[in-house]
């Protein structure tokens, strides 16, 4: 991935190692997929599961050993967003920060657009 200034959403360095550690322990798992679905405090929440398997139309993205598909109806509430992992005193967990949240819960897994 070379160009990612053209890429609909944005995997951060931290977030690609992340991936492609969690793919390269899993036998049955070859892609994170990222989804948004109603729900949460805040109207929508992130969801995260590894897989194989891929629809026709999934956004593929590719960097570093780390393979990330989102499907296009999660796709229009994702545009311009750039997926992180951050490892803090917090805890670790991926991040997505998304131009189109107007609120966000404190946990950082839901938002309102």
């Amino acid at each position: 991935m070379s160009d990612t200034a053209t890429l609909p959403v944005t995997i951060s360095d931290n977030a690609a190692r992340r991936i492609a550690a969690i793919l390269a322990r899993s036998a049955d798992a070859d892609s994170l997929r990222i989804s948004v679905e109603g729900g949460g405090c805040s109207g929508f929440s992130y969801k995260y599961d590894l897989t194989r398997e891929r629809e026709e139309d999934d956004l593929v993205l590719e960097r570093d050993g780390a393979r990330v598909l989102i499907d296009q109806v999660s796709l229009a509430y994702l545009e311009g967003s750039v997926v992180d992992f951050v490892d803090d005193l917090m805890g670790q967990s991926f991040q997505i920060r998304n131009p189109n949240a107007v609120a966000a819960c404190g946990c950082g897994t839901s938002f309102s657009v």
